[in-house]
């Protein structure tokens, strides 16, 4: 089952392996219950790598930590700073 820190381990890897410093990826959580809050920050230069045009990176990494919360019952937000 995935519970939070699985899912903070998946999007450091993934937001790691979008920027170009990827030592500056820091992701944050905070749990209310059931309820997942992540908090992904980023060097300011990178911030378009993970979110790309239109925001299509940033729904497809929603959609990934998504699917891993409801296999686990919970919910889960992203928030991109």
């Amino acid at each position: 089952m995935a519970d939070a820190a699985t899912m903070r381990g998946l999007l450091e890897h993934v937001a790691a392996g979008l920027v170009d410093e990827p030592d500056k990826v820091v992701v944050t959580e905070e749990q209310d219950g059931d309820f997942t809050k992540l908090h992904l920050q980023v060097a300011e230069a990178d911030l378009g790598k993970v979110i790309g045009r239109g925001g299509r990176i940033a729904k497809a990494t929603r959609a990934l930590l998504k699917v891993m919360a409801t296999r686990d019952g919970t919910k889960v937000n992203l928030e991109i700073d």
